[in-house]
């Protein structure tokens, strides 16, 4: 990847977008206090946008900082984890105790798995830790909490909707949080070349989706995101117990993954089609008394057909 030279002027771009992200949360909570939980939600998801881009940019423009880092967190903090508590509160809770203990639980949770994450990145991993993060990362988690508010908004009051449904649910991301449960890193997703013309025609529909459902697009999303952990808890350990698969590309995991499977299950590769026919032949039952039963013409090379018995693993039986 080609490396832009970094200026004073563009080292100031990704810390800018860092504080256009803090602004969207922060600008959540306001809408929350207005009523306009609609807005509230976008303003989040912008957050969630800006923060996908910020990192990305700082280190295609080789202006990655110390202080971004540190800015990025606090960023992440007030937009994923104490916006979305409030934005809880302020819809639900109604002057409820419960409700706001369970909004500080989720604020909590989200700041201590800022500081695990910050403190990870001082840690020798094994190569193949980039792929995953551990439990769910915070613009995911913020969207998450929220999945009860986007129901509401879209398909109006339910079970969703209920007080200590909603503050269940809050507890359980929180938990998600700052558990140890592995999930797969998009940063690190390759595709390959002819892969690219299916997700530009996938990223279409997605579009068109966002845009004209916009609340159920989100939910399905976060649905499929919590759908799909599963598959990263496997990922992850079949990756832990085959060192061999660490440094290798998609291609051949998959085939490492089929040895593996086939001697798990006792199984042997097919025999090419040349040598299964010969050992078939060199099966087939004696005729009996007064049948006749056609036998493969013989070799004139007597040594070919000598080679092709060894070939097979087995001896000619003497006549």
């Amino acid at each position: 990847m080609v490396r832009v030279p970094s200026t004073p002027g563009i080292r100031l771009l990704p810390n800018a977008i860092t504080v256009l992200a803090l602004c969207a949360g922060l600008s959540a909570v306001q809408f929350a206090l207005l009523g306009n939980y609609s807005m509230a939600l976008a303003s989040i998801g912008i957050a969630a946008v800006l923060d996908s881009l910020d990192g990305r940019i700082a280190r295609l423009l080789d202006a990655t900082s110390k202080m971004g880092a540190e800015l990025d967190s606090l960023a992440d903090a007030i937009s994923f984890g104490v916006a979305p508590a409030l934005v809880l509160y302020v819809w639900h809770a109604e002057g409820v105790r419960i409700g706001w203990v369970a909004s500080l639980v989720f604020a909590v949770c989200m700041i201590l798995r800022l500081a695990r994450f910050n403190t990870l990145l001082d840690v020798e991993q094994p190569p193949y830790a980039s792929e995953f993060f551990v439990g769910v990362p915070a613009p995911a988690g913020g969207l998450l909490a929220l999945m009860p508010v986007i129901l509401w908004l879209e398909f109006g009051e339910g079970f969703w909707s209920v007080q200590w449904v909603v503050w269940i649910w809050a507890v359980a991301v929180a938990a998600l949080l700052i558990s140890r449960i592995p999930t797969l890193s998009l940063k690190t997703i390759k595709a390959p070349p002819k892969a690219i013309a299916p997700l530009l025609v996938g990223v279409c529909f997605l579009g068109t989706m966002i845009f004209l459902f916009p609340l159920i697009a989100l939910a399905v999303a976060m649905t499929l995101y919590l759908a799909h952990i599963p598959y990263a808890v496997y990922r992850h350990r079949w990756l832990a117990a085959h060192p061999e698969a660490w440094a290798v590309p998609a291609s051949e995991r998959r085939a490492i993954r089929r040895r593996s499977g086939q001697r798990r299950l006792g199984l042997r590769p097919p025999l090419r089609r040349r040598v299964a026919g010969a050992a078939m032949r060199s099966l087939r039952i004696p005729p009996r008394n007064g049948e006749h039963v056609a036998r493969a013409p013989r070799n004139l090379n007597g040594g070919q057909r000598r080679r092709s018995w060894r070939r097979i693993g087995l001896r000619q039986r003497d006549k």
